[in-house]
């Protein structure tokens, strides 16, 4: 568990009420504004200071999600010394035309990186195009887990996710 202060700054820093159209489609009266946090440098890095705790000790490289993971892995690569992947949610039909950019991802063990989960929906899909590309992923880890089922969708494909916040511990901190 990160220090006590950090769920609080991160609420505060993020939390919305209103109406929001969740990825998943459903609507939401609260919302994370994830880029609150991943656009402050500070409370960026000690997000990503506590998360590098969470790492498992096997992983060989963090794959960071378009686009919410892609702040948090660059973070949180720092703090693990670990390289990382730039994944897309679909691959350009220029350039290198890859879906996973920067270090390779065959054959080793990836740890997908993500922002904010709800239903797992996007790190599902991200999962299944880079284990056609050989990598070897059991584990998925987050910043917030908003505990609207993303976690047993995940199980139910092998994935184990890990939070280093969860919806919960965010409205306590409040």
């Amino acid at each position: 568990m990160p220090d006590i202060d950090l769920p609080a700054r991160i609420h505060a820093a993020c939390h919305l009420t209103g109406e929001f159209v969740l990825r998943s489609g459903r609507t939401a009266t609260e919302y994370f504004d994830k880029y609150q946090f991943e656009a402050d440098p500070r409370l960026l890095d000690e997000v990503a200071a506590a998360m590098a705790a969470l790492v498992p000790p096997d992983t060989e490289v963090l794959a960071g999600l378009e686009m919410g993971g892609i702040a948090v892995v660059v973070a949180l690569a720092r703090h693990a010394g670990l390289p990382c992947a730039f994944v897309r949610k679909a691959a350009k039909p220029y350039g290198t035309r890859r879906l996973a950019e920067g270090a390779p991802v065959a054959g080793r063990r990836v740890l997908l990186v993500e922002d904010v989960v709800t239903s797992g929906g996007q790190l599902l899909l991200s999962a299944a195009d880079l284990r056609a590309l050989g990598a070897d992923i059991t584990d998925a880890l987050c910043v917030i887990d908003r505990e609207e089922g993303g976690r047993e969708s995940l199980a139910a494909e092998s994935i184990t996710l890990t939070a280093l916040l969860t919806r919960t511990d965010l409205v306590r901190g409040a």
